[in-house]
């Protein structure tokens, strides 16, 4: 899990959905095969990152949280190599059970923001 400083708050979360296409201009958004993240560039210091599982994805809370956990796991190794002030949104569109998948997408999409 990564500490709470590092992860968005819900007020937080509402912010990114309305910057973000189709609804306002200063946010974007980078989309793989199973994640799409959503973000905004801030003045702070602080990289903050979390990750939503929609009930589209995972009927029962369980399986939720499960991919949550995992994504939060997967992220531990790439948090110091996004760039300062990035607020951000990891949304699962499909579940997945494989770290290490996890990590490749997380990657590219480090890649595809730098």
């Amino acid at each position: 899990m990564l500490s709470k400083k590092n992860r968005v708050v819900t007020k937080e979360v509402e912010k990114i959905f309305k910057a973000c296409p189709p609804n306002g201009r200063e946010g974007k958004f980078v989309v793989s095969t199973s994640l799409t993240f959503k973000y905004f560039k801030n003045q702070g210091k602080e990289v903050k990152i979390s990750f939503i599982a929609p009930k589209s994805v995972a009927k029962l809370a369980v399986q939720r949280n499960f991919l949550r956990r995992l994504g939060y796991d997967a992220l531990k190794k790439y948090i110091n190599l996004f760039p300062l002030g990035i607020v951000g949104v990891f949304v699962f569109k499909k579940s997945q059970k494989d770290v290490s998948i996890l990590e490749n997408e997380i990657k590219t999409i480090f890649s595809k923001i730098n």
